[in-house]
């Protein structure tokens, strides 16, 4: 097995082209697993613990440039506020260790249905980018166009993941995770919302409970359509009962889940179609002390 360590960013890409099966590694929460079991025997491990700018954020204002490498535990301590969703969703990684050494990079890269960032990245708008990079260049991945399969993403062999660029957030947005415990766990389901005053959207996020982590779209435009048609974005007004319950219902009929070791589908669509009940409910109840606070 070649290791291949990289100085800087230019050195990693170069490695990467000329190593296209290289398996980049940088916190190791998943990979180093996947070794030591011996699920996964890559020919050369790529180690990205000498480029620095991977671990670095920026926050112009209007969207944060989130670096591939930035550690759970500090999205929790620096990036609650523009990015409530995903802090809460780090909040559920791993244990304090994982969460010093694991990033959202490596959840993509990963890309497993049940890693705990996909749901939040989705709700979070369809804005959230992926910047891949190689020695041919460098593209924008919509989040949408990004999971193509079971652990499958839609990079090219050559290419590594730099930075998530994140919109930051204009509403309330909310994180929910059922696992067979508390903490330490692999989601059984998972789910994030968000509301987006400012266009007038909403955003949801399935996770492990479907091939791909993906976006419950019937559900969004439904509530879209209620917030819009009564003019509830303006006067922030109970959304009523009937809503919260067929939103629920949407989301539950959006997964497409099966049995394992963890759960059955039943109960993960059980499961989901509380959790969007309940975070629908949370986010609604903060937009409303908002939308009364500024009057």
């Amino acid at each position: 097995m070649e290791f291949l360590r990289p100085a800087t960013w230019d050195e990693a890409l170069a490695a990467k082209a000329e190593y296209p099966t290289a398996l980049p590694i940088s916190g190791g929460t998943d990979v180093m697993v996947e070794m030591n079991f011996d699920v996964h025997r890559p020919s050369a491990i790529l180690d990205l613990n000498r480029i620095t700018e991977l671990t670095e954020w920026s926050n112009d204002g209007d969207v944060v440039k989130l670096g591939a490498s930035v550690p759970y535990t500090r999205i929790i301590n620096e990036l609650s506020g523009p990015l409530p969703g995903l802090a809460l969703a780090a909040h559920t990684v791993g244990s304090p260790q994982i969460r010093n050494r694991g990033g959202v990079g490596g959840n993509l890269g990963g890309a497993s249905p049940a890693g705990d960032a996909h749901p939040a990245l989705l709700a979070a708008g369809r804005d959230v980018l992926v910047e891949a990079a190689s020695v041919r260049g460098t593209r924008m991945i919509p989040i949408d166009e990004f999971y193509v399969g079971v652990k499958r993403n839609s990079l090219e062999a050559d290419e590594l993941i730099r930075a998530v660029h994140i919109p930051v957030a204009d509403g309330p947005q909310q994180f929910s995770k059922i696992g067979t415990r508390n903490a330490m766990v692999i989601a059984v389901c998972a789910f994030g919302f968000a509301l987006h005053p400012k266009n007038g959207t909403v955003g949801t996020g399935i996770g492990s409970a479907a091939p791909t982590p993906r976006r419950a779209v019937e559900a969004e435009e439904y509530l879209q359509g209620v917030l819009a048609e009564r003019g509830l974005w303006e006067s922030g007004d109970l959304l009523g009962a009937e809503v919260i319950q067929r939103f629920g219902e949407l989301v539950k009929a959006a997964a497409s889940p099966i049995d394992d070791v963890r759960g059955t589908a039943d109960y993960r669509r059980h499961s989901l179609a509380v959790m969007a009940r309940r975070t629908l409910t949370w986010c609604w109840n903060d937009y409303s002390k908002q939308i009364r606070s500024a009057a």
